[in-house]
């Protein structure tokens, strides 16, 4: 007998951990898996960061804290917005939660009313579109695709507008295609954006610090939209830190103060250790973990030299994240399977290579394959994928 909510029985279970529990299962069969599904980093979090946190325990940063996070840490967030963002947020406007995923679903039950629209650039995150649906919003999905970078464009956003659109949720670096906005063209989103008082964006710049471009680009940067910009960062991807559980915004005061007041009652503040850890992460220069995006970098050009390769696979080189996203439609429609999420669980099942379809991320006929792994485990998975994908299209 189920009794859950409704709304518990309308959300799916994300499709990166469905493929992951896939890959453990076989594992556990003793199959020799290698898992390119989920995006974690395979790095340990630095020892400088650890050390702080060490230092907050015997400094017996060990009790309640305030629910927006540390004034001090708020401080040295601030002061990272500007030095490494070019961002005014005064420590009032930010609020640590317990990692970027909490962010979002604070910002989306702080502003979104039952039946108003969100729009959502596809390929997208998997959450933007179930916390939508758990806060009673209309997802509003905008595709694009391999031949426009996978970005939205100024003509896309103004079309998919309506009088009920509240909200739109994109992410730069994205997940999962690696795509990045140009300052420029974020400018140009921005000109159709204030057109409408009543529209906030919410800009992930989770990836942001993995980027292979040397340039950076925020959305609230433009004074025209700051006061309908809400900037989502964290500290899982760019500091290893996944575990952490440790995200934070910068927002318009009261937003803030909305998303303060809902995090009082459902997690109260962020760990107080994970604080202090990121009080020495986010007050170095973001210099002191170049060495990982120099190794993703390495393992970008590695993997999607191979899979470009393959026969049916179309890789658009993505500048920034630790994703690949090619384009897979010729080897299903060449092929017995039916869609992307078949030929995932294909691949799984005959290369024993975890990945996940574009379908989870809102665009079908795409597959994504993370490179947080070792350089001998993406030479095999690419070796063992074009093998796999050789036998399919023989058949």
């Amino acid at each position: 007998m189920n009794h859950v909510a409704d709304r518990i029985n309308k959300l799916e279970i994300p499709k990166t951990i469905a493929m992951t529990k896939m890959a453990r299962e076989l594992r556990a069969q003793g199959k020799d898996v290698i898992s390119l599904s989920l995006g974690e980093p395979d790095f340990d979090t630095p020892d400088y960061i650890k050390a702080a946190a060490q230092k907050g325990m015997e400094e017996n940063y060990t009790h309640y804290m305030p629910v927006k996070g540390y004034a001090d840490l708020r401080e040295v967030i601030s002061k990272k917005f500007k030095r490494d963002n070019g961002l005014d947020y005064s420590p009032d406007q930010i609020v640590v939660s317990t990692g970027a995923k909490q962010s979002i679903s604070n910002i989306i039950l702080s502003l979104v009313n039952n039946g108003d629209e969100v729009i959502i650039p596809a390929p997208y995150w998997v959450s933007y579109y179930e916390q939508t649906k758990l806060a009673g919003g209309k997802q509003v999905i905008v595709k694009t695709d391999y031949q426009n970078n996978f970005k939205i464009t100024p003509e896309q956003l103004r079309n998919a507008m309506t009088s009920k659109t509240k909200l739109m949720i994109f992410s730069t670096p994205n997940n999962p295609s690696g795509a990045m906005y140009s300052q420029e063209e974020l400018d140009a989103l921005a000109e159709v954006i204030c057109e409408k008082e009543d529209f906030y964006v919410v800009c992930d710049e989770i990836y942001e610090l993995i980027n292979y471009t040397g340039k950076k680009a925020s959305l609230a940067k433009n004074p025209k939209v700051y006061e309908q910009v809400i900037t989502v960062n964290g500290l899982s991807k760019g500091f290893a830190m996944t575990g952490w559980r440790l995200g934070y915004i910068g927002a318009p005061r009261w937003i803030a103060d909305a998303c303060d007041k809902i995090q009082s009652q459902f997690t109260s503040g962020a760990s107080s250790i994970s604080q202090r850890a990121a009080m020495a992460a986010l007050g170095e220069s973001p210099e002191k973990v170049q060495y990982m995006v120099d190794t993703f970098r390495e393992r970008r050009d590695l993997l999607a030299e191979k899979l470009n390769a393959i026969d049916g696979f179309e890789v658009k080189i993505p500048e920034g994240a630790f994703y690949v996203f090619p384009y897979v439609q010729e080897i299903i429609d060449n092929s017995e399977l039916k869609d992307d999420s078949e030929l995932a669980e294909y691949i799984l099942k005959n290369a024993l290579v975890a990945s996940v379809p574009g379908s989870a991320f809102g665009l079908p006929g795409y597959i994504r394959f993370s490179y947080a792994a070792k350089t001998e485990e993406l030479e095999e998975a690419a070796s063992r994928v074009r093998a796999c994908i050789e036998q399919l299209l023989a058949k």
